[in-house]
């Protein structure tokens, strides 16, 4: 935005003269002004001037932002540009960049000549602002008029008998630079002291009697001296205040100590970005591993939602062991699984946490993109697995997966984290305090108290996760931070082995997989066999609880034998053949039924001595027959019984035919992904703000038509579809045949995509129908947002009211 000399009367005209493009960047910057539109720049400039809008405003800028508008506060209106970089101590050019970039956010308004901010900045920035008290009239304003007549005399002013006449004499007495020097040359070193010490804040010091009566003969003491010449206000009965242009004086002429305008240094370290990338590479395939074991183990066994939510301590600790990890990480992966949508409550009576639908999708991916879903949730959560374990305000330790986890500083704090790393050379790593002091300057009122905190979490979760090796952003991590998920999978590939699709089959009973396993090879090893050790390589272990896992699920020993010699790069080693054979044919040579439950089987010796078995006991085994016996114990109970006496029971259907069936697998119903909590309203959508600055000229205009507003916000609309700023001009709208909902749901979004024009049937509330031209601009959540030709108004509609669409 060019630099302004002219001096426009108010926001409201300063807005009204901006160009589309500069209204659209305020929009941008400032998105909850564009929600619900306003009906002209009157509207916008007083939605914009609101103490609520201008607190979200501030807490998204910079320190030297916060800085200049400091100063701005602090100054008596209009400012000149170029006072306000004197009392900024900075260069004019930084402070102009600055206050550039406020008129854009419309925190700042008025031309170089006469700045202004907008009226609820100082309500924002607090009492005072750069450290200053209030001015010299407001705070001599609370003596009583012949208080102010005594101090006018001891100053060697004429007493008016009006005492506002003499608070003016007196304010501008004190607030006359040169005079100001003269009286403060004058002051004893002990009462010069005491001034310099409240000279840059804060302005005030506690004392005892402070509004006591006191003039220039009868000061005793260095305080006294000060309260006789209004160089000190009481501003109560135990306090005093500077006044703010005694504060300017001392601080030599200026408000601010310097402009902040370039960040805090940042120490840095230098690795080879190959091993960053290695290194990166093998957090990522563990993450990915380790949430992948977390889910499959909840499907078996999903563990119960905690009454008030969340996950149990016990719980975790189990994670934690499975995962062979500590309780930190083991809290991270469990918050990673449900912030990437693979986790949730089942919702069922008695709620337990379970993988998702999306975990079989996800998990059928190459491992790549299931990291890339990953790494792009967590770059985007609130949540804040570190705060696991700790008390909260009632003293009670926070669980995972509660809803006490969300932090709104978390997101921003990662982002700026990240974004920091990112603009460092390739293989450069950076120290934790230096990222938090720039954390504090790149957002200082939102960084908040856990600011130094969360950035060590988030370069501890970043290595874990395999966004940083060694400390330094890997090249799938920029990518990350750059929201490209194709280009961050496909770094990531280039680093990661292969994935290799056979393995090697050993005769102890093992089976090594050189590299990572396609996801379809990968699942199928694990129905047949246990993961022995995990490293460069992984070994699978055969046993014949893992073999009769396989037989469980519907294969025979031919399949797995047939499946093993496929996906093998050696022969499958004889004792692998006879442990498959041996295991199979034992397979349901015991089978258990329903009766209570029953056992039945055509080996009568083998029936009579799981009898006679002590360990058979509980079940209260009882023959019937030779070939069958009664159990006072459910199926699930008697198997698990006999397999732990080393049989391999199967279960028969009332047919007599073996039921195979593969163990059940937990889900919960289709969930979202959890909405991050940021306090902050969602970005503009160009479609919509394009759309607002449209409605704010239209509302400008009056009766002009909706596209004569400056700045060329037209030539939106492609092809030979209308626009709606054209306002129809086919003498009047058409008769619509009603539509399906899916039809119109479809038409509306297609219009959106394609800035094309729609007449749509509405029915009100009493059930009458209307006939609209409009320009849909967003389709969501099951309401339309439009441009409305007839009115140039942006109107919001629910998709349920429309009745028929056609195109215009």
């Amino acid at each position: 935005m060019p630099a302004r000399t002219s001096s426009p009367r108010s926001l409201a005209e300063d807005l009204r003269s901006r160009d589309d493009a500069a209204l659209g960047a305020l929009l941008r910057s400032r998105p909850d002004l564009a929600t619900p539109v306003p009906a002209d720049t009157a509207s916008l400039a007083a939605r914009a001037s609101t103490r609520v809008s201008v607190q979200r405003a501030l807490d998204r800028l910079p320190t030297p932002a916060l800085q200049v508008l400091q100063a701005l506060a602090a100054l008596p209106e209009p400012v000149p540009l170029a006072d306000l970089a004197r009392a900024c101590d900075a260069p004019l050019p930084a402070v102009r960049r600055v206050v550039e970039d406020l008129r854009v956010r419309a925190l700042v308004w008025g031309g170089e000549r006469a700045l202004h901010v907008v009226r609820a900045v100082p309500d924002v920035l607090g009492p005072a602002p750069a450290g200053l008290g209030p001015p010299l009239r407001d705070a001599l304003g609370t003596r009583s008029p012949a208080r102010v007549a005594a101090l006018a005399a001891d100053l060697g002013l004429e007493p008016s008998g009006d005492p506002v006449a003499d608070l003016d004499a007196v304010a501008a007495l004190l607030g006359d630079p040169q005079r100001l020097e003269r009286l403060l040359a004058d002051a004893p070193p002990a009462a010069r002291e005491l001034l310099d010490r409240l000279a840059w804040g804060p302005p005030t010091g506690a004392v005892e009697h402070a509004e006591r009566p006191v003039s220039t003969a009868r000061a005793s003491t260095p305080l006294e001296w000060l309260l006789a010449r209004g160089l000190l206000a009481a501003a109560g009965p135990s306090s005093v205040v500077l006044p703010r242009e005694v504060a300017v004086a001392l601080r030599g002429g200026r408000v601010l100590a310097g402009l902040d305008d370039e960040p805090p240094p940042l120490a840095t370290t230098s690795r080879r970005p190959d091993l960053v990338d290695g290194t990166a590479a093998g957090a990522a395939a563990e993450a990915v591993r380790l949430v992948e074991e977390l889910l499959q183990g909840w499907s078996a066994a999903p563990p119960p939602v905690l009454r008030a939510g969340g996950l149990g301590v016990r719980e975790l600790r189990r994670v934690a062991d499975r995962l062979e990890v500590d309780a930190e990480q083991a809290a991270f992966v469990v918050e990673l699984a449900r912030f990437a949508g693979l986790a949730a409550d089942d919702g069922e009576a008695d709620a337990a946490w379970a993988p998702t639908p999306a975990f079989d999708d996800w998990r059928a991916q190459e491992v790549p993109q299931r990291w890339g879903l990953l790494a792009s949730s967590w770059l985007r959560t609130s949540r804040v697995p570190a705060l696991v374990g700790e008390k909260d305000a009632r003293g009670v330790a926070r669980t995972a997966l509660a809803d006490d986890l969300d932090r709104t500083s978390a997101p921003l704090v990662r982002r700026v984290v990240l974004d920091e790393l990112a603009q460092l050379p390739p293989g450069a790593a950076a120290d934790a305090e230096g990222l938090a002091a720039r954390v504090r300057w790149r957002a200082p009122r939102r960084a908040g108290a856990l600011a130094g905190r969360l950035v060590g979490w988030t370069l501890r979760e970043a290595a874990w996760l395999g966004v940083t090796g060694a400390g330094a952003l890997s090249t799938a991590g920029r990518h990350v931070v750059a929201e490209d998920a194709d280009a961050a999978a496909a770094a990531l590939a280039a680093v990661l082995p292969a994935p290799v699709e056979a393995v090697l089959l050993q005769a102890d009973l093992t089976a090594v997989a050189p590299g990572p396993l396609v996801p379809a090879l990968a699942a199928q090893m694990a129905l047949v066999a246990d993961v022995d050790s995990r490293g460069g390589a992984t070994v699978y272990r055969f046993t014949p609880a893992s073999v009769r896992r396989a037989l469980d699920a519907g294969r025979g020993a031919a399949d797995v034998l047939a499946f093993l010699a496929a996906h093998s790069s050696t022969p499958v080693p004889q004792p692998l053949e006879y442990l498959v054979a041996d295991v199979a044919r034992r397979h349901g040579r015991v089978r258990v039924g329903v009766a209570g439950s029953y056992l039945r089987s055509d080996d009568e010796a083998q029936l009579a001595e799981v009898v006679a078995d002590r360990r058979a006991a509980p079940l209260r085994l009882r023959l019937l027959a030779p070939t069958v016996a009664a159990a006072q114990a459910d199926p699930p109970a008697v198997l698990e019984a006999l397999r732990a006496m080393g049989l391999a029971p199967a279960v028969e259907g009332a047919d007599a035919d073996l039921v195979l069936r593969r163990p059940r697998e937990h889900r919960s119903p289709p969930r979202e992904r959890p909405r991050p909590v940021t306090g902050e309203p969602p970005a503009a959508l160009p479609t919509l703000v394009d759309a607002v600055v449209r409605a704010l000229r239209a509302g400008d205009a009056g009766d002009e038509p909706a596209g004569a507003g400056r700045g060329g916000a037209g030539g939106r609309d492609g092809g030979s579809g209308r626009s709606a700023r054209d306002g129809g001009g086919r003498g009047g709208p058409p008769v619509l045949a009603a539509t399906e909902p899916a039809v119109a749901l479809e038409a509306l979004r297609e219009a959106a995509a394609s800035h094309r024009s729609l007449w749509v049937g509405l029915t009100d509330r009493t059930g009458r129908t209307s006939v609209r031209l409009v320009e849909p601009v967003t389709v969501e959540g099951g309401m339309v947002t439009a441009l409305d030709a007839a009115s140039g108004q942006v109107r919001t509609m629910s998709v349920h009211r429309v009745t028929g669409v056609a195109p215009a």
